[in-house]
């Protein structure tokens, strides 16, 4: 029989509604139970496309015996993490307070208030490893509770003191140039040169890490921080946690060399790597970023958007049962899709007979196209024609397999991080058909994912809209909606990105400045969660003061700007001393400092004159720059425009600094020398 989940939206939850445990939901009824029977809570949280939680799901949660166990000690919780980013959040922080490591799945010990006070992640079905079995712990966990109450009590206390801590400095620094350089000097001393990217097996692409070197590069020169980003990207395009076939990135690779990937997709990953990407091909134009950006959004189009709109969130690493399955090969697979060509496509992609991973192979380049091209005796064209061809065929045979599985809710703040990727590729690449893509995202956002008093909500799912929306919801959605803004110059993009950052502001600041994660009239939780640390996803604070730093250039507003500085002076120590965990706050900091170039348009934006002054300013990578545009004679939907006029009827262009304009221009060569000198 179906347990409490099967009411449930959320894919994880209702992966686990016919389990013998009796889970509930999140929620009051969880706790009222707990009360009443004096009982503790076990809080399980993971997601989707987590293969862990698949294992311990299977293990444990599946096995009747277990689940007594579970059943008659505990009153059992399951949480979609991607859901309830704040339970995750407040529960993690005190799993890694309490080991020193955290992950997923998580598994929490709480009182029936709701105050942790045991934790862990994985615990196996049976004693291995240091771990013990989770049925033993399960017991463990229960007698305490009945026999030492108190020194329970005395644990979670002292837990809870811990995670209400929430000082805010005495005297923050002003912001400071010095906190960038330093953080770039980190970075070059922890950068693997062999490999590219930083740190040790398991290896995360860091997007935001790179997105802050490109943004170095573009306002000191800094020929080390483009190295650093040139590298690392190439490397990842080349390895095995890139889908050859398909396009798209896998989550992490489990190895430096970035060869064996842990195989979900996650849309965060993706749409931030894409954007990436893009920025990378602007500064370079390397063929291969733009090749990744065009298959990345190509495979999110085809694999991960909904038909009513907006995209899913992840797909699962498993097929089959077994990870990685559906993207692995066998020797024998690619001849006999190939044919004749295979060994030209498996030794430029590294198919052996023993393979790579157990027993097949992940694709990777392993040889040049230039270097095939010269032993073969064939031109660099023809070598690429057979390998895009082997690439085809390929994907035709893979997609004939059994898929795997699809978290399809779609997520507020992961759709805004993909509308801006779409939204700025499609301004950067001409595409048309990009540009429809974002603006469907945008509107099925604005109208399926909103109370009727205006509030964005978190989660959608089979046409049913769900939790309030957290501070990243809306400053990713005001991110995607101010870059939609600026590829369509709809003035409707940027008054909606406005008015959700005013909601942003009054219901999620913080009297001591910056901001929380949840809103001010949000379900009361044990703390008020506040994170800080960009993780997989920029964090929301971070991404608040980006946000309202484009928005006080395109509207002059001197509080939006003095809100997102008091934010980043929070964190600057820490931001220059930890890079990789404060990426997105350092590019939020170099925008602070950069002075950013505000530029008018006026003029039609069908008009050749017009896209003559747009193609200047789309040319180059500008991360320190906002653009308006506004048609001669209506009236500005953004105050950047307000008393423009055109010059001699002629489409024209103001640059302006701090609402300081210089002098209009009207031809393009003009429009490059105001911008370099303004």
């Amino acid at each position: 029989m179906s347990n409490r989940l099967a009411s449930e939206s959320s894919p994880y939850l209702l992966q686990h509604a016919d389990n013998p445990v009796d889970w509930y939901p999140w929620g009051e009824a969880a706790f009222a139970r707990a009360r009443a029977e004096d009982k503790p809570i076990f809080l399980s949280i993971g997601y989707a496309a987590c293969h862990w939680c698949h294992v311990m799901a299977h293990e444990s949660f599946e096995d009747p015996a277990v689940a007594a166990v579970m059943n008659a000690h505990f009153v059992n919780v399951k949480v979609d993490r991607e859901e309830r980013p704040d339970v995750d959040g407040i529960y993690m922080n005190a799993v890694v307070a309490m080991t020193g490591h955290g992950g997923w799945p998580m598994s929490v010990f709480l009182t029936p208030d709701g105050v942790p006070f045991y934790g862990g992640t994985y615990f196996p079905p049976v004693a291995r490893g240091g771990l013990p079995a989770f049925a033993d712990l399960l017991r463990a966990v229960a007698d305490a509770w009945r026999t030492r109450r108190e020194e329970v009590r005395r644990s979670a206390e002292t837990l809870l003191r811990a995670l209400r801590t929430d000082e805010g400095r005495a005297a923050l620094p002003e912001l400071a140039a010095g906190t960038l350089d330093a953080a770039v000097r980190t970075l070059e001393r922890a950068f693997d040169l062999k490999h590219g990217g930083w740190g040790r097996a398991p290896k995360f692409p860091q997007p935001m890490t790179v997105e802050f070197l490109l943004r170095t590069h573009a306002r000191t020169g800094d020929a080390s921080a483009r190295a650093m980003a040139e590298a690392t990207l190439a490397r990842i395009a080349r390895g095995g946690i890139y889908d050859h076939l398909g396009g798209g990135f896998h989550r992490y690779a489990t190895d430096a060399a970035w060869l064996v990937p842990h195989f979900e997709k996650m849309l965060y990953d993706n749409a931030q790597l894409a954007r990436v990407y893009l920025h990378a091909w602007q500064v370079t134009q390397t063929p291969l970023f733009r090749r990744v950006v065009e298959e990345t959004l190509g495979f999110l189009l085809r694999e991960m958007a909904s038909p009513a709109g907006g995209f899913y969130s992840s797909l699962d690493a498993d097929s089959e049962g077994e990870e990685g399955r559906y993207y692995v090969w066998a020797a024998d697979e690619v001849r006999a899709a190939l044919g004749p060509g295979a060994g030209l496509f498996m030794e430029a992609y590294g198919v052996t007979e023993g393979g790579n991973f157990e027993g097949r192979n992940i694709l990777h380049v392993a040889a040049d196209a230039a270097a095939l091209a010269a032993a073969r005796g064939m031109t660099l064209d023809e070598i690429e024609a057979e390998l895009r061809a082997g690439r085809r065929a390929l994907f035709e045979r893979r997609s004939a397999r059994h898929r795997p599985a699809t978290d399809d809710k779609v997520l507020a703040a992961w759709n805004g991080l993909a509308l801006g990727a779409l939204a700025e590729a499609a301004r950067i690449f001409d595409r048309a058909d990009w540009r429809e893509a974002a603006t469907r995202t945008a509107a099925f956002l604005l109208s399926e994912m909103r109370t009727p008093d205006g509030r964005l909500l978190r989660t959608w799912r089979a046409g049913r809209a769900r939790f309030n929306a957290y501070l990243e919801d809306y400053a990713c959605l005001c991110d995607g909606l101010l870059a939609l803004y600026e590829t369509t110059f709809e003035a409707r993009w940027f008054a909606e990105a406005r008015a959700l950052a005013r909601v942003m502001v009054e219901r999620f600041g913080r009297p001591g400045g910056g901001f929380y994660d949840t809103s001010d009239d949000h379900e009361a939780l044990v703390v008020r969660p506040r994170d800080l640390q960009d993780n997989a996803t920029p964090s929301g604070s971070a991404m608040a003061a980006s946000v309202l730093l484009r928005l006080a250039a395109l509207t002059g507003a001197a509080r939006d700007r003095e809100l997102a500085e008091a934010a980043i002076r929070e964190v600057q120590p820490a931001a220059g001393a930890y890079p990789t965990a404060f990426a997105h706050w350092l590019c939020a900091l170099d925008f602070a400092l950069a002075s950013p170039r505000e530029v008018a348009i006026v003029g039609d934006p069908d008009a050749a004159g017009t896209r003559a002054l747009l193609d200047v300013l789309r040319a180059r990578y500008r991360p320190h720059q906002v653009v308006a545009l506004g048609r001669p004679g209506e009236a500005p939907g953004v105050p950047l425009l307000e008393g423009r006029t055109p010059v001699d009827g002629r489409p024209t262009a103001f640059v302006c600094r701090g609402f300081t304009c210089r002098l209009p221009v009207t031809e393009p060569a003009a429009l490059e020398a105001e911008l370099a000198a303004a």
